[in-house]
Formats: structure tokens, sequence, C-alpha cells
């Protein structure tokens, strides 16, 4: 799949090594970041109500310019932007801490990419989220943190979990309440898989 980067406006954070993509949108603020960063996007867009710089001055990268009163997010158009564009693959990086509502936004715009046949990734500090929907996911064992699942959809079923220390075949999760959170690796990889729904997956490090 063609990935796109998104570099959202939350908490910074540096990316990962070896992080591949094919293009990178950067809302608003998100470009402050990607120049931190060193990285040009290939878009920047948004209402550009929280920036530092003077959009006008950018010349050698496309703008889109949106109004600050619409409905979608920055990063929510950067995301139906890229989804226009092909990319069945997004990675929104810099995209928790900071205000907890943009942070909750970002998780479901998470579930909207799924809805679209795509696969979200979203990354923070010492968080590391990814969407599962009717398929099923091998986690390499990630030392010192917490393994947890949610459902973004009202319900997910036919749940799976195999080479943690909370196996378990065939379960329902609900969004009204927790049962998978705060699992561990028991294995090298864990396992999991999902026959309906929507599935959040977070990785968080143990603090």
């Amino acid at each position: 799949m063609k990935t796109c980067l998104i570099i959202s406006g939350g908490e910074y954070h540096p990316l990962p090594e070896n992080l591949k993509y094919d293009f990178v949108i950067a809302p608003d603020h998100g470009y402050d970041y990607a120049m931190k960063m060193g990285i040009k996007p290939d878009l920047i867009l948004g209402d550009f109500d929280s920036n530092s710089y003077d959009v006008s001055s950018v010349k050698d990268i496309p703008v889109e310019k949106f109004p600050v009163c619409k409905d979608d997010t920055d990063t929510m158009l950067s995301i139906k932007k890229a989804l226009s564009l092909g990319y069945e693959h997004i990675i929104i990086a810099c995209a928790l801490g900071a205000r907890f509502d943009h942070s909750y936004a970002n998780i479901q715009s998470m579930a909207y990419v799924a809805e679209h046949g795509g696969v979200c990734e979203l990354l923070g500090i010492g968080e590391y989220l990814r969407t599962l929907c009717n398929d099923s996911a091998s986690l390499p064992k990630r030392t010192d943190y917490s393994l947890s699942l949610f459902s973004l959809t009202d319900r997910c079923e036919g749940v799976s979990i195999n080479g943690s220390e909370y196996d378990c075949e065939n379960v329902t999760l609900t969004n009204t309440f927790p049962l998978g959170v705060s699992n561990k690796w028991k294995a090298d990889v864990v396992t999991v898989s999902v026959a309906s729904g929507i599935l959040l997956i977070v990785e968080s490090l143990m603090k």
C-alpha cells in the first residue's frame, strides 16, 4: 500500500528511525514540526489559526487554505486528501498530547480511515496506535510496553489474542466497557485478530 505521512499539531516527537512513506501532508502547525524534523512536505493545508509562520511566504510547496469555520479538523482534511489521492496507509505523527479533544478527534479519525478501506497508524510519545478491521496482525514484543484493545465501533466481534498474558478466543468487545485494557506480551509475538468491527490496538510505554 502507498503510505501518506501526516504531521499533525499535537505534542512534538521525532519520527521513528527508518519510517517509510511516499507522501507528506503538514496541516497547519504540523508544518512547524516538519521544518523542525527537516522534512519538506508535499502539501500544506489547513485554516492556519495555530501556525507560527506566514503561509504566504511558502513558495515551493503547494498550499490549500480553508476557512476557520468548518466541520473538519485540519488533520481530518489531511486524511480526506490522502484518501482521495489513493493512499490506503496513513501514518499520523505528533497526534497525541497537548489538547485532549484533538487527541480524541485523531483517534476517531482512525475509524474514518478504516471505514474507507484504509489502515491508519497514530504515533505519540511512548504511544503506538493502529486500526485492525476484519483481519489479523502480528505484534512483536515491545519491552516495557502494555498492549490494549478497544472497539472503535459499537462492537468488535470474534476478537482473539494469542501469545499474551491474557489470551482469549472469539470474544466480543464493546465501546462502553474497557475489557481489553492493559495486557502484556508473554511470547515474543502476540497475534490479534478480529472478525468484524474496527479494532483499535494501543501499545503504551509503561512509565
